[in-house]
C-alpha cells in the first residue's frame, strides 16, 4: 500500500522554480587554505538574503588552493553581485558562477529503508534497480541504498521509495562539480597572474 503524503509534509523541490524567475546556480570559489574564509563567503549570501542550497569544500588540483562548490537559487543579476563580492575577499583567488549545462555534476544520495518492507514488496528492489542505485548493506532491521547522480535523479528516487512507506532516513550530499574545460579555470588565472608579476 502506498504511503499517503501528509498535508504539511515537507517535500524537497526539484531544481526548477517555475514562475519565480530563479534558477539554480553553482558557484566555484577558489581560495587559499586559511581558517575563517568559509565564514566570509557564507556571510555574502546572508547579507543578500540568498539561501545556500548545498556546500562542498575540498582541496583542488592546485596545491594550497581549496575549492568551494556552492549551489543557490537566485536570478542571474543577484548571483553576479554575490560572485563579485566573494572575489573581493583578500584570500579568495577566483570565483565564478555556472548553470548546470556548463558543468559535469554529481551528488550522492543515501537511503535507509525498512528491510521488512523491502522483503515484502519486490517492487521496491525493482525501483532501486530502475534508477541505477545500489544496495550496499542489508541487515534484519534496515537496508542501505546508495545512488550517484544529479539532483533531480536523487530526489526522484527518494519520492519513488517514500511512496512505498519504506524510507527510515534519507540524505544527499553537497554537489561536486568540474567545468567542461581542460583544466581548472583558476589555473589559467594563476598562470596569467604569474606572467604579470615577472
Amino acid at each position: 500500500m502506498k504511503k499517503e503524503i501528509e498535508e504539511n509534509q515537507v517535500i524537497t523541490p526539484l531544481p526548477r522554480r517555475e514562475g519565480k524567475g530563479e534558477s539554480l546556480f553553482t558557484l566555484l570559489v577558489y581560495s587559499e587554505n586559511i581558517a575563517g574564509i568559509l565564514n566570509q563567503i557564507t556571510a555574502v549570501f546572508t547579507r543578500r538574503q540568498v539561501n545556500i542550497e548545498s556546500l562542498n569544500v575540498s582541496a583542488s588540483s592546485i596545491p594550497g588552493v581549496h575549492k568551494y562548490t556552492i549551489t543557490a537559487w537566485s536570478d542571474e543579476d543577484q548571483i553576479q553581485k554575490i560572485t563579485k563580492q566573494i572575489e573581493k575577499k583578500i584570500d579568495v583567488v577566483k570565483a565564478n558562477y555556472f548553470t548546470d549545462e556548463q558543468l559535469f555534476i554529481r551528488e550522492t544520495g543515501l537511503y535507509k529503508l525498512s528491510t521488512k518492507h523491502v522483503l515484502e514488496n519486490p517492487e521496491i528492489s525493482r525501483t532501486v534497480r530502475r534508477f541505477g542505485a545500489s544496495i550496499i548493506e542489508v541487515n534484519p532491521t534496515y537496508t542501505i541504498v546508495m545512488m550517484y547522480g544529479v539532483t533531480e535523479q536523487i530526489i526522484e528516487l527518494f519520492r519513488a521509495l517514500d511512496a512505498f512507506g519504506c524510507v527510515l532516513q534519507y540524505t544527499r550530499s553537497g554537489r561536486i562539480a568540474v567545468t567542461r574545460g581542460k583544466q581548472e579555470q583558476v589555473s589559467e588565472f594563476l598562470e596569467e597572474r604569474e606572467k604579470t608579476q615577472v
